[in-house]
């Protein structure tokens, strides 16, 4: 439990993110993925009973003890609130209503996120831009820990801790690595969202507030949902940033484990990215991939050759805003 991580900084590359030349070499030779991209008519819907079904259960939750409070945060109402910030993830691609109606992709986003309990949905997209343009890029991705996170947590015990601390450093990291200003859409964001919690507040008393709260924040530590923020770019094996995963709970994740699909093709609605696996299967069979996310927290925990230092970086120069 002592050993210590033997990684000493991150894995500097000098070449583009391979993603851009994957996605020329596949529409190249399968023109037909074009027809993928676009809206995800059913996304909407799917969103929208998630909503209700939190907001119901805030109403059952009012009158239980503390301790089922969290045992239903941690077992239903946080994967709930997890699948609908990987909604949210989606939505920032436009791929509920489309890139014409961009508006109304941000603020259904706002929407989602009303059980999530925390504004998070406008400041998401705002970095979310950077992180697929910068893939790996110093101070530009967010995605990617601190030195200090890659030197202190080292061993199994302070990587573990890590995992639970990982909302913490989610939110703050952006603020420390590549602060922007303030939006007025984060602001609205905000201004619904507590609206909407205090609301809950004044009909059902505290517990529905730390019912949603408390899910969110468990289920995005160490939770098997969680797994995919450590499976999607830690390298696992030398030469590879990006990984997918095409297990059983891609169903309650929009698809986000077809994490190599997403960066190749992120306007394809996460429903799709299996049909980009299948009409390209050469260019993604023979990649390494995961097959499970609760055995890649623990491989992140026990194996002394992983831990935040396996991330790739890259020195990106900024692209010019249109």
């Amino acid at each position: 439990m002592g050993n210590r991580v033997t990684r000493d900084d991150f894995e500097w590359v000098y070449t583009e993110q391979p993603h851009t030349q994957r996605r020329k070499e596949i529409l190249a030779k399968y023109p037909e993925i074009k027809t993928l991209m676009g809206p995800d008519p059913h996304l909407k819907w799917i969103v929208s009973g998630m909503v209700f079904v939190q907001f119901l259960a805030c109403y059952l939750v009012k009158d239980l003890s503390w301790k089922w409070i969290f045992f239903w945060a941690y077992a239903f109402g946080g994967c709930i609130n997890h699948s609908l910030s990987l909604a949210i993830h989606d939505i920032s691609h436009n791929v509920a209503f489309g890139n014409k109606q961009a508006k109304w992709n941000r603020w259904f986003a706002v929407f989602a996120n009303l059980p999530i309990g925390i504004p998070y949905s406008a400041s998401f997209k705002k970095y979310h831009i950077d992180h697929h343009r910068y893939l790996g890029g110093d101070s530009l991705d967010v995605d990617i820990p601190t030195d200090f996170e890659g030197w202190f947590f080292c061993t199994p015990l302070r990587k573990l801790l890590w995992l639970f601390l990982q909302p913490l450093f989610y939110s703050l990291r952006p603020l420390y690595v590549n602060p922007k200003a303030i939006t007025r859409m984060e602001i609205f964001n905000a201004l619904i969202q507590f609206s909407i919690d205090l609301i809950i507040y004044c009909l059902w008393g505290l517990k529905p507030i730390i019912y949603l709260i408390a899910g969110t924040i468990l289920c995005m530590g160490v939770h098997p949902i969680s797994g995919h923020f450590i499976a999607e770019h830690y390298m696992f094996l030398k030469g590879y940033e990006t990984y997918s995963y095409y297990g059983p709970l891609n169903w309650l994740t929009f698809n986000v484990g077809y994490h190599m699909e997403h960066h190749d093709f992120p306007s394809i609605p996460g429903c799709r990215l299996p049909m980009v696996k299948k009409i390209a299967a050469e260019y993604y069979d023979n990649l390494p991939h995961h097959q499970s996310w609760i055995r890649v927290l623990w491989d992140f925990v026990f194996d002394d050759t992983i831990g935040p230092y396996s991330r790739v970086k890259r020195l990106c120069k900024l692209a010019k805003e249109n």
